[in-house]
């Protein structure tokens, strides 16, 4: 394991760059540690935030730093990082090239090149800085082979991946490391460099002038600004609010309609532990729930996007729907450890792909049926294909809802009867008894009806323990579970019910932290080793079954309690350890989708009240 001096930067020491093809993580002392090309879900060319040694880099940094600063410009995700030095004041502007568009927006068209560009400006004074560009191909396995083509042009190829560098400061190459710069700028001046991803065909350098950048940066300010302006929510929090929804636009894979969970891999969900897994895949739970967090905002394109990605991702076929893809409709996404990466923070292995691909978990097809009620709500088309596709999903329920199932959570500890599972069984119905009401649609209502009323019976009667006083995770366990937090949520049962109350006095009693956080279950066998954090996405729905109780100001609390943990961007990982720091993949869909669905809920509490 890495001693802590090599550690580097913590989880929370970074900000996201994207253009919704893929994405970059920027170190606040301005290193990127992660960047994948094409894809979310490719090899990584930069991936030091798992390795301080093989994983590679690109640094572009003052020198004799004595405090650093940094913010998103106002409404999209360009990073602006402020150092201060012994001799001066240098601005840092990062961001990956997106451009807006004259009509409606057509998602092949998003991006330029897949770039990353940087610019150092020196505000005040004058500094001293340096720039290093160390590519390390599929994950750092690849020491690629280094060139200039002139002296502010390098190329690396390694495989079948390759990048171009240029800068507008001379460059030096080195086959043992990669390429490096430096110089001096006196206030008003600056320096620009930009990595550009390629093939090994393609060995041209874009050598991008200082009008140019401007133009480039401009047009992607415009795109997020206007994408931004958009949003309806006008309330105290709108801040987080806007800046959630940024990230998951940042996480949207244009192209697909897909949305990876998050944007790395293997980030550890306890420190030195080894439960660390490869987020950038979609999701059907986690995009579902992120189409109806934008959908309180008024971002209807995204959820017309993700339709689209479902039908032709699951080719139509209930029987084969699985909980996850990859962002190209891939079903087969195999898990593999890179055991030549140490880890971040030396928590080992480092994995790739994800073995739950194949898990079997009933909840999704409600959250399938639950996207498009969401999706139909807002004035969706419910096309006859579409509609076919949604009633094989229901028939497919009605077959096997009674089967045990893997759960929400992806646990390996062999399949049970999960009660969050079994009520999202009755959400399916449900929402396919609403839709064929409301359009007339065809449909054994009747039928559906019956059905919907035993998986009811069957999660009150078993799924309930009166020894425990609480809605528990599977039947014939007494284990507690804070999915089943969720059941108010998708209308299952009311939160003021009394076992509905009781399972939420009994999760804050035994599943929730010292400082307030909630933990998924405690003391369930899950067939993993070691522990991991608090979850953010439970800790806010607690928060939203408070305000359904109509505890308004102890939600507003803790609600404000889980926004202090972002980072100082505002950006949060999946979990967080005992004293709030973040753990896990990061950014993270689901805490932020979270965050956006509880400050709507909040807002709308306290106008009532």
């Amino acid at each position: 394991m890495a001693d802590s001096a090599s550690r580097g930067p913590g989880i929370g020491d970074y900000a996201l760059i994207s253009d919704m093809h893929s994405c970059a993580l920027v170190a606040l002392d301005g290193s990127i540690d992660w960047a994948c090309f094409p894809r979310f879900d490719s090899p990584a060319v930069f991936a030091r935030i798992l390795d301080r040694d093989r994983g590679g880099y690109f640094l572009v940094a003052p020198e004799n730093v004595a405090s650093v600063s940094r913010r998103y410009l106002p409404e999209t995700n360009v990073v602006e990082t402020t150092f201060v030095t012994d001799s001066g004041v240098a601005r840092l502007i990062d961001f990956m090239p997106v451009h807006p568009h004259g009509g409606p927006e057509d998602p092949h068209d998003i991006g330029c090149d897949q770039q990353i560009v940087r610019e150092l400006r020196c505000e005040s004074g004058f500094i001293r800085f340096g720039l290093e560009c160390r590519p390390r191909f599929d994950y750092g396995h690849i020491l690629p082979h280094v060139s200039l083509s002139d002296p502010r042009s390098g190329y690396a190829h390694g495989g079948a991946d390759a990048i171009s560098l240029y800068s507008s400061v001379p460059l030096v190459a080195s086959q043992d490391d990669g390429f490096a710069a430096s110089g001096t700028l006196r206030a008003g001046e600056s320096a620009r460099a930009a990595v550009t991803y390629s093939t090994r065909s393609e060995r041209s350098v874009e050598h991008l002038d200082e009008i140019t950048l401007s133009e480039r940066l401009q047009e992607t300010i415009a795109f997020w600004e206007q994408w931004s302006e958009m949003c309806t929510y006008d309330g105290p929090y709108r801040a987080a609010v806007l800046r959630s929804a940024l990230t998951l636009k940042a996480l949207h894979h244009a192209p697909s309609g897909g949305l990876v969970a998050a944007a790395t891999t293997s980030l550890p969900e306890a420190p030195g532990g080894d439960r660390n897994w490869d987020y950038r895949f979609t999701w059907i739970r986690d995009a579902s729930f992120a189409l109806y967090a934008l959908s309180l905002l008024g971002y209807d394109e995204e959820a017309n996007s993700f339709k689209a990605w479902l039908e032709w991702s699951t080719a139509g076929r209930a029987r084969d729907l699985q909980i996850m893809y990859g962002l190209g409709g891939e079903r087969r996404l195999p898990e593999v450890e890179l055991n030549w990466l140490d880890g971040h923070g030396g928590a080992r292995p480092v994995r790739i792909g994800n073995a739950a691909h194949s898990q079997f978990q009933l909840d999704i097809y409600g959250e399938v049926l639950d996207s498009a009620h969401i999706y139909r709500r807002r004035g969706g088309e419910m096309d006859p294909e579409y509609w076919r596709f949604l009633q094989r999903v229901v028939e497919f329920v009605i077959a096997h809802w009674r089967e045990p199932d893997e759960g929400i959570w992806e646990t390996r500890g062999g399949a049970r009867h999960f009660v969050f599972s079994k009520a999202m069984c009755w959400v399916a119905i449900d929402r396919a008894i609403k839709a064929a009401t409301a359009l007339d649609l065809d449909g054994d209502i009747a039928g559906w009806t019956v059905v919907r009323e035993e998986i009811r019976e069957d999660v009150l009667r078993r799924g309930y323990s009166e020894k425990r006083g609480a809605f528990v995770q599977a039947y014939e366990t007494d284990d507690l579970d804070a999915s089943n937090l969720l059941l108010p949520l998708f209308g299952f049962i009311r939160a003021d019910d009394p076992r509905m109350r009781s399972t939420i006095a009994a999760i804050e009693r035994e599943l929730t932290s010292p400082n307030g956080f909630v933990y998924r279950y405690r003391g369930y066998d899950d067939g993993l080793s070691g522990d991991e954090g608090t979850f953010i996405a439970c800790t806010l729905w607690l928060a939203d079954n408070l305000l359904l109780l109509g505890e308004t100001e102890k939600a507003q609390r803790l609600f404000e309690k889980v926004l202090g943990c972002g980072n100082d961007v505002g950006l949060l990982s999946e979990e967080l350890d005992g004293d709030g720091g973040l753990l896990g993949n990061f950014p993270q869909a689901f805490s932020h989708l979270g965050v956006i669905n509880t400050a709507v809920q909040l807002q709308r509490a306290q106008t009532i009240a």
